[in-house]
């Protein structure tokens, strides 16, 4: 009853405190009276964060703290970077901070270590979600998306991130759409940027093309809207002709391993042969392949054509044709990935036949919807025997297994399924006896001999579909010449008009001048997606359509995807204000490249690789001085909610960060994602585990408040030795973002402190001040400003250990006699075996164990053990 009585008066003192608008801080101990005691009682005081954090965000506002610096040549610097975030109409939940906080943690601690630091923050803000929230909401997308960007950036100002504001930008300002369209342009200029008639994942409900892992059974994933297979024209990048730069330039950089493979995996570098197979009964059609297996050709029983190839209405018998293009029909609506991961193989014979390019013999041709027409070449060679996607495919369908390849020792069960490993060639004529490397140079070079093919180099990656039939995106700077019927006087026509006979010739793409940048966005009413695959803009007559020197012209329908803002941020962000060029010389030389870049593993093919590819893009054309952007790259891990599922509204497991800085405090959210675990780990969250730090900022509160009252205090050994043994802890875990054990060290600290009572050096607690702020800022600053500080501590120099003051001057070893523990002793850290020995004699339980023999051997490990062997 003691115990709720006295915890309802504190929180009403606490409460008090905070409404008080004249009060600067609570005063480090509160006095009160129970309702059941006569006799006064005293009570540790709460860190009054409520207070507190609100003041010190002021003051880091009020006093630019955060300013970025003018390079300095006498320091190094650091560029710490959060991936861009997207502000969503529902704000930020726990697990969005994680990162936040791990890169805040790295900049304040590089700061104080003296360096120059850049840590700027921004808004991916165009893209289909943005868009799609405005449509339901009713409202414009530019309004919802500045509502949205002023909640995200209100909670991350609560959180007390130490971003340079003044560097702050968003995809949607109209002078960074400039730039991104002006790169654009560059990539056009380069022959980079091109129209292609592509097949694309068309969703007429949503009304734009989607990724492929966008589709799921034939699904959008946004909403389970129909999609179809259809050939649309598109603007592609071509970053195909990056691909081997891509993967070479992996090399050197600090990315998770996870990482680097996904981008080698989603780059696909392939050594092997192209070999062409001439279609039965023409003069001059070829059913090109690649493969990795050339020495398993004398196997081939089939080809086997993706249902997009060019050539199946040419290969296709009349007989056969009907169910061809049944097949095809029924295979339009599904993506890539829905047809790579499917485990049953479909497919229907064309009629037609390939002949064998080394034996002429003819060899039937398939449609199958397990080969895609956008990789590769869009057919294989089927070897069923050696091969377990083409063995599936030739059992259902009863198709000749011819073996080809055998294992160099014992035999193969081929009742089991494909033999894919490296082996020794059989039934493969001349080749026959070869082994698998040495069979594969052989067969390549036959090939190129006769004409028919020969070793080559090829990518899994594709070129770059840029197109969007959105309204909410960068306008893509390209217009179009419009044409008119002979004889028509083109002065007389309107193209805006419905009556108006017309043709825009999309053959002539005609760039936007540099000068004439930015291009913006028309005001439409109804933005809404329809079907017409030209994209909402088309609707938009008075923009699409204008002229210039006499002549009718249409502007490019299509937008940017949301990729486009996010591939050159970290460029703009060394340079924001700049209006004159993209970012300076003088920036990329200052700042670039980035030295830490923080953000979900979600990002780790496609951001990473479009943005290394636009970099290395203007790294080819002079306008950066380094080949790559990213130098550390680190993943937070997923915090998922307490049912141990990914947060979503849906679940009903989204836990909002304003909630617990309103009840616990800023500093208590960030240090508690941080001490959850290792950095990169996932994580469930727990609410009530965030009491556990608040406990750990009071008591470094009160420490605080004991080194003020307890006036100068001479430092114990111990106490020096942990504080140096802490520092040098907290430092390298720092150092090596290990930042749970480093919290863990500065509890160890603190509950050693509160254990001197009234004896707390200052010294030690000054040091914990700034150790701890990285992790609290607030809290951090409060304390260094109780102690007698008048300025902000985030550029105090950080803390110095001695090293020999890390270890102990006496060390506690364990004794064993015939190899079994029989006690311990203390010695000093560096006794000699004739000490250790002595001190261990002493003990009575080895004393008793070695009485009446003799000591035949002594194992002496300083530090760790001594091991007396008696008999």
């Amino acid at each position: 009853m003691l115990r709720a009585v006295l915890s309802m008066i504190i929180l009403r003192v606490v409460a008090s405190f905070r409404a008080s608008p004249t009060l600067k801080r609570s005063r480090p101990f509160v006095r009160l009276y129970s309702a059941t005691e006569s006799a006064p009682v005293t009570v540790s005081a709460q860190y009054p964060f409520a207070e507190v954090e609100p003041r010190w965000q002021s003051y880091w506002d009020e006093n630019q703290t955060f300013l970025t610096p003018e390079r300095s040549s006498e320091k190094e610097k650091k560029y710490v970077l959060d991936m861009f975030p997207y502000p969503s109409g529902a704000g930020l939940h726990v697990g969005h901070p994680e990162g936040y906080t791990a890169s805040d943690v790295m900049a304040r601690y590089w700061r104080m270590k003296g360096y120059d630091v850049l840590h700027p923050i921004g808004w991916d803000s165009f893209g289909l979600p943005a868009e799609q929230f405005a449509i339901q909401t009713g409202a414009q997308p530019a309004e919802t998306t500045t509502k949205n960007i002023a909640n995200f950036k209100r909670q991350l100002k609560m959180l007390g991130f130490s971003y340079d504001w003044n560097r702050e930008v968003a995809t949607t300002d109209i002078d960074y759409v400039k730039w991104t369209q002006w790169i654009f342009l560059q990539l056009f200029k380069k022959g980079l940027a091109a129209q292609s008639s592509v097949s694309v994942n068309w969703c007429p409900a949503l009304g734009t093309v989607l990724a492929n892992e966008e589709v799921i059974n034939g699904l959008s994933e946004r909403g389970d809207h129909p999609v179809e297979r259809l050939p649309l024209r598109q603007w592609v990048l071509k970053i195909t002709e990056y691909a081997d730069r891509l993967e070479s330039g992996l090399d050197g950089l600090q990315w998770p391993s996870g990482t680097m493979t996904a981008q080698q995996q989603w780059i696909g570098k392939s050594t092997g042969c192209k070999i062409d197979f001439p279609v039965d009964g023409t003069d001059d059609k070829t059913v090109t392949v690649f493969t990795t297996r050339a020495d398993t050709l004398m196997g081939v029983t089939y080809v086997t054509l993706a249902p997009e190839h060019e050539l199946i209405s040419v290969v296709t018998s009349d007989d056969q044709r009907e169910n061809v293009d049944k097949y095809i029909k029924e295979t339009s609506s599904r993506s890539d990935l829905d047809r790579t991961s499917s485990k049953e193989k479909t497919g229907v014979f064309t009629g037609g036949y390939a002949l064998h390019p080394l034996t002429g013999e003819k060899v039937p041709i398939w449609v199958g919807d397990y080969v895609l027409g956008s990789y590769g070449t869009g057919a294989v060679m089927a070897v069923p025997a050696h091969d377990e996607r083409d063995f599936e495919f030739a059992q259902k369908f009863s198709l000749d297994i011819k073996w080809v390849v055998e294992p160099v020792k014992g035999e193969h069960d081929k009742e089991s399924g494909a033999f894919t490993e490296p082996g020794v060639l059989v039934n493969s004529g001349k080749f026959d006896g070869l082994k698998t490397a040495k069979a594969k140079k052989n067969v390549a070079y036959d090939l190129k001999e006769m004409g028919k093919g020969g070793p080559q180099i090829t990518y899994k990656l594709r070129d770059w579909v840029f197109s969007r039939q959105r309204y909410w995106g960068e306008p893509i700077p390209i217009y179009f010449p419009v044409e008119f019927p002979d004889g028509v006087d083109p002065e007389s026509q309107d193209p805006r008009n419905d009556d108006c006979e017309h043709t825009i010739n999309f053959d002539q793409a005609i760039p936007v001048d540099e000068a004439d940048l930015p291009l913006k966005l028309p005001e439409m009413e109804n933005f809404q997606p329809g079907d017409d695959p030209a994209g909402c803009l088309a609707r938009a007559r008075d923009w699409r359509y204008f002229q210039k020197d006499g002549k009718w012209f249409s502007r490019e329908t299509n937008t940017m995807p949301q990729w486009a803002g996010s591939c050159w941020y970290y460029l703009r962000f060394t340079d924001p204000k700049n209006s004159e060029f993209a970012f300076s010389e003088k920036a990329d030389q200052d700042w670039m490249p980035v030295d830490l870049y923080v953000g979900g593993a979600e990002h780790a093919v496609l951001h990473l690789l479009y943005a290394r590819f636009w970099h290395q893009v203007l790294y080819d054309a002079g306008f950066t001085k380094h080949p790559e952007p990213f130098q550390k790259l680190v993943h937070q891990g997923m915090i998922l909610g307490a049912d141990g599922e990914k947060m979503s509204k849906s679940r009903g497991n989204v836990v909002n960060p304003d909630d617990i800085v309103i009840a616990q405090g800023a500093d208590a959210l960030r240090m508690y994602e941080m001490f959850m675990g290792p950095l990169e780990a996932v994580k469930p969250w727990q609410t009530s585990q965030v009491s556990g730090i608040v406990r750990f900022q009071n008591r470094l509160y009160n420490v605080v408040q004991s080194a003020i009252t307890g006036g100068e205090t001479e430092m114990d050994d111990e106490t020096e030795r942990l504080l140096h043994k802490t520092m040098k802890k907290v430092t390298e875990d720092i150092d090596a973002m290990s930042f749970n054990t480093a919290i863990s060290a500065m509890m160890v600290l603190t509950n050693h402190l509160i254990s001197l009572k009234e004896k707390v050096p200052k010294e030690a607690v000054e040091k914990l001040a700034l150790m701890v702020s990285p992790f609290a800022p607030h809290l951090g600053e409060e304390c260094w400003s109780l102690l007698g500080h008048d300025k902000s501590l985030a550029y105090e120099p950080w803390v110095e250990f001695d090293e020999e003051l890390c270890v102990d001057a006496f060390i506690n070893m364990g004794v064993q006699v015939n190899g079994k523990t029989r006690g311990d002793i203390q010695i000093a850290a560096d006794a000699d075996q004739d000490t250790a020995l002595e001190e261990a004699l002493k003990q009575s339980r080895v004393k008793t164990q070695v009485e009446g023999k003799d000591i035949k051997k002594v194992i002496y490990v300083p530090g760790r053990i001594l091991n007396i062997i008696a008999k």
